[in-house]
């Protein structure tokens, strides 16, 4: 979405179309500073869709990075989406609905993250014996 902002601003630079006549027949943004440099917006918004486009790349190739990166940018798309009305708001959406999917499909339908009290198998652990006050060394193995 924000790629196809970009090749506009690009093309809108390219034909030298003032950046007055686009904001006085669109109310784009409702903050004044953000209408008043709308090629700025636009041009940023490359930088959002590259980092998209590398978030994806990295979540085909199944590396943790791809997914750390799309959940940042998940995130401060949705943070920004505030100050982007009203045209944030489909972003927002499809932000929020892509961040859903991608902590479904990390974590999919784990229901605990830590179960305290059972010990992994294969750790030396040590346990004191209160009577003597001799530590003893157990080993533990899987159960067949």
């Amino acid at each position: 979405m924000e790629g196809v902002v970009f090749i506009g601003a690009l093309v809108l630079i390219v034909m030298k179309i003032p950046q007055t006549s686009i904001v006085e027949h669109a109310d784009v943004f409702a903050l004044p500073y953000l209408q008043d440099n709308l090629y700025l917006m636009m041009v940023m918004s490359g930088v959002f869709a590259v980092l998209r486009i590398f978030g994806a790349v990295g979540l085909l190739r199944n590396r943790l990075w791809g997914l750390g990166l799309s959940l940042v940018n998940c995130m401060v798309t949705l943070t920004l989406m505030i100050f982007l009305l009203p045209a944030g708001i489909l972003d927002g959406l499809l932000s929020g609905a892509a961040l859903v999917l991608l902590l479904f499909a990390r974590l999919g339908q784990k229901r605990e993250i830590y179960r305290p009290g059972i010990p992994a198998t294969d750790r030396e652990i040590r346990r004191g014996d209160a009577a003597s006050g001799v530590s003893q060394h157990v080993r533990l193995t899987k159960a067949s």
